[in-house]
């Protein structure tokens, strides 16, 4: 991947990442980092392809500290129709060649698996621009981001048991810790399709928003996310998806408390709280 810098904008010098044609796009404006999913004429089908793409705009995102909020998106009317289920065929066929008798491997992690991992853990905030509808494994790269918005109109569909797969561990974790048991067994047994305002009702959705009501929202909510001292807001981000996972590290978080107490941030925070102005964090 090369970086292209853009001519100035009216908020912040804009870089974008080139890639091959239907690889995910990536640019940089200001604080903000944007992925894009680029095949439309797939539905932005997740390809193999895809996979390191994606993990390597997720490592620059990690690593570069003037980046506070990361946003995915889709091209086109649809976010995602999945991950391409020539993997699953794959995983089967060498399952046939295994002799009669032998126990089965353990199940390796695939590149898809660590992908989502990083994005549920990735340093900065994430909102996930739901530009469209989402299905299939594409439902769970959205849940792995912080926030979601989408439309009225959108719906979700995780079609697992219709096709006799039982998902896999990291997965089911997400479902239940984020969304409970009811909407898991629901979405999970019984491969039923539903629609925003449902999808706002067990927590898939943090926003609903009126046709023509996207960007503004997403825009705002990346405005917000910005402006929130960085060291803070990604140690809480780790501690609350512990959490939810059930695995806190109980002595890491202390040290963090710790540390935002000696930091710069808190200095400035609390300085402009008394000056009654915006504080300018520098994440240090």
């Amino acid at each position: 991947m090369s970086i292209i810098r853009m001519e100035e904008s009216m908020s912040a010098v804009q870089e974008t990442v080139t890639t091959a044609p239907g690889l995910p796009e990536f640019t940089i404006q200001g604080a903000c980092a944007r992925i894009r999913l680029n095949r439309e004429r797939y539905l932005n089908r997740i390809e193999p392809d895809d996979v390191p793409a994606l993990l390597e705009m997720l490592e620059r995102a990690q690593d570069d500290p003037a980046i506070r909020v990361l946003v995915l998106t889709g091209t086109g009317r649809v976010f995602s129709s999945g991950y391409h289920l020539g993997d699953l065929a794959e995983r089967r066929a060498a399952l046939d060649t295994q002799p009669a008798g032998e126990p089965e491997p353990p199940q390796a992690t695939s590149p898809f698996d660590v992908l989502l991992e990083r994005l549920e853990n990735l340093r900065v905030p994430t909102i996930c621009r739901l530009n469209g509808s989402v299905y299939g494994g594409a439902t769970d790269l959205a849940l792995c981001c912080d926030f979601r918005i989408g439309e009225e109109g959108i719906e979700m569909f995780m079609p697992a048991s219709r096709l006799g797969l039982h998902y896999y561990r990291s997965g089911m974790v997400r479902y239940v810790s984020r969304l409970g048991v009811n909407a898991a067994k629901k979405l999970f047994l019984t491969s039923q399709t539903i629609k925003a305002p449902e999808m706002l009702r067990v927590g898939y959705l943090t926003e609903m928003v009126p046709a023509g009501g996207l960007d503004a929202e997403v825009e705002r909510l990346a405005g917000v996310l910005a402006g929130q001292a960085p060291l803070a807001v990604a140690g809480m981000k780790q501690a609350i998806n512990e959490l939810a996972r059930g695995e806190l590290d109980a002595d890491a978080l202390d040290a963090r408390h710790a540390a935002s107490l000696r930091s710069e941030d808190i200095r400035e925070g609390v300085t402009a709280w008394h000056e009654r102005r915006k504080p300018v964090f520098q994440g240090r």
